[in-house]
């Protein structure tokens, strides 16, 4: 018996093509029908500079599908991303890349097994990822590479199960846990590295995603997702389920138990017993500073400033909404600085966040403050101790508040169970 041939894509090669109705070939080349059918003929055509072998049209049809059938969308996406695996080199990458030691103890996120249609079971428990920690330690391109591997590795996978099952699988079932999650996730270049990291899949692995499973999911959530929503293509929307904290029945209906953590409501546990599957899923947590680079800093994103030597700098802020969150980030050269935040009302400042020194000179300081009133909050940088020194500072301030009608009513469709203002009354769904 002769055995069925898969690229490292995970696709049937084009001897067997004629296994998948997409590429039927048994009575020779057909006439296109549909819209979609042919731009592909037409996307086939523009890009047979670059077309291997293993890229058969159900591979190719992932482009289009994409950029909605735009071909020259779809062309430019593809020859990007052709570009990209070479600069990469992405082919190999699986083999010679090794990740710093600091990711592979500390980036969040394990493959467990299968979802119920074949598709690999990744859990991503986000609430214990510290973004800032990891960006402090490794360069940007070490968390680009370790982003293609998990890709890579999924790609990889494809071909395995589709030989098991003899049949094609693909796409990503992710169980995207965000306990733990607060305000700190909101830190901007944080979110601005995760979201390029997003990106980066988007980009180059189309439709990889099948199921994004979103559970206990937290008051700030609807700020979340109006800062990740650009990213989010209508396409991307449906493939979205926020189940909130109670999800095990949920989650059930797409993995077998015996591919989901114990921990999560599955029956897959570690050798030892460990619910949690450690030895599958890295659990993060807070990266010691013995790991941060040198010259780890993000001064190129902030504003600057100079406190004067026995003075203060203030900074205002404007709060329109109860319930919005004051964001702040800052760092010094050379020397600490006090600071503290303040309300003012009818009567003079109020502290909020009481005045202390901070060696922010050492590694950058961020913090927030989810305002129950209106009106303006003063940022304040206190140089008043130091006589002799005047002091550096750089730093970011903003407000967040989500366009409640707009986002709440996009957030409502992907819920599962009831919508927001019901899961958000939950205390698994609302702590900080």
């Amino acid at each position: 018996m002769s055995k069925k041939k898969y690229s490292m894509n995970g696709q049937l090669e084009p001897t067997d093509a004629k296994r998948i109705p997409e590429n039927d070939q048994t009575n020779g080349p057909k006439q296109p029908q549909t819209k979609e059918e042919v731009a592909l003929v037409e996307f086939k055509r523009r890009v047979q500079d670059l077309v291997k072998p293993s890229h058969d049209d159900f591979y190719l049809r992932r482009w289009l599908k994409a950029r909605c059938f735009d071909v020259d969308k779809a062309e430019q996406m593809f020859r990007a991303s052709m570009a990209f695996r070479e600069k990469m080199k992405v082919d190999t990458i699986l083999e010679d890349y090794k990740q710093p030691e600091v990711l592979q103890k500390y980036l969040t996120g394990g493959f467990c097994g299968h979802a119920r249609d074949g598709s690999p079971v990744r859990v991503e428990p986000y609430g214990r990822l510290d973004i800032k920690g990891l960006m402090c330690s490794v360069r940007k391109s070490d968390l680009e590479k370790a982003k293609i591997q998990q890709c890579e590795w999924t790609v990889l996978d494809w071909q395995k199960e589709s030989q098991k099952r003899g049949q094609r699988v693909d796409g990503l079932t992710v169980v995207f846990d965000m306990a733990g999650v607060g305000t700190s996730m909101l830190w901007r270049p944080g979110l601005k590295m995760y979201l390029h990291l997003v990106k980066i899949l988007e980009d180059n692995y189309p439709e990889m995603m099948r199921y994004l499973l979103i559970i206990n999911a937290p008051k700030i959530f609807p700020l979340l997702y109006k800062i990740c929503r650009p990213l989010i293509s209508e396409d991307m929307k449906k493939k979205i389920h926020v189940i909130g904290g109670d999800y095990t029945e949920y989650l059930l209906k797409f993995i077998d138990p015996s591919n989901l953590p114990a921990c999560y409501g599955g029956s897959l546990r570690d050798p030892d017993g460990d619910p949690t599957c450690k030895t599958m899923i890295c659990y993060g947590g807070e990266v010691p500073e013995k790991y941060f680079l040198q010259n780890a800093d993000f001064q190129e994103q902030m504003q600057s400033a100079t406190v004067p030597r026995g003075d203060k700098l203030s900074i205002d802020q404007q709060v329109d909404r109860v319930g919005s969150i004051l964001k702040w980030e800052f760092k010094t050269e050379d020397h600490d600085i006090g600071f503290g935040v303040f309300y003012k009302s009818p009567k003079g400042s109020v502290p909020v966040v009481e005045t202390s020194r901070v060696n922010s000179h050492v590694v950058a300081e961020d913090g927030s403050y989810i305002c129950d009133k209106t009106g303006t909050y003063t940022l304040v940088f206190d140089n008043s101790f130091s006589w002799t020194r005047s002091k550096t500072i750089y730093y970011n301030a903003e407000v967040l508040c989500e366009d409640e009608a707009l986002i709440t009513t996009e957030i409502n469709s992907l819920i599962e169970q009831g919508d927001w203002e019901t899961l958000s009354r939950k205390f698994e769904t609302t702590h900080l």
